[in-house]
């Protein structure tokens, strides 16, 4: 049975290889205990578990790293990154649910904000959400 966890294990690791992407590893390191614990036991059935076993437990153990990991991958730093927390001016009012208009470095964005932002307010840009930026109002000093 040791045979079938190697190839296992092979073809696992292969496909993680192949993909780039976190897809089999866990399961390839659960084949991997599985092809050791041939080595002591014949059941199929104890293999099998501790195949299971392993692949949960390393999937788990791992998750927090790969999410960190994933969260970083996808921040793609921009020169517009240097305008987030500005203070900036509504041109057009802002409402829940409905866009407005600020003006940023004399270029016009469109603006969504949790506030009612009238003309003339000052704002800070929270973040950037695709071509408009979340706002808040400004707190007065």
């Amino acid at each position: 049975m040791s045979i079938y966890w190697i190839i296992l294990f092979l073809v696992l690791l292969f496909i993680e290889l192949a993909t780039i992407n976190l897809v089999s590893i866990w399961f390839a390191i659960g084949a991997l205990g599985a092809f050791l614990t041939s080595f002591f036991t014949d059941s199929i059935l104890v293999q099998l578990l501790i195949f299971v076993v392993i692949s949960i437990v390393s999937l788990f153990v791992t998750l927090p790293i790969v999410k960190k990991i994933k969260s970083k991958e996808n921040i793609i730093p921009t020169n517009l990154d240097r305008i987030i927390g500005n203070e900036v001016e509504v041109i057009k009012e802002i409402k829940p649910n409905h866009y407005g208009e600020v003006e940023v470095f004399g270029t016009i964005w469109t603006a969504a904000s949790k506030d009612v932002l009238k003309v003339g307010e000052k704002a800070r840009i929270l973040k950037m959400d695709g071509v408009k930026l979340i706002v808040e109002r400004e707190e007065k000093k």
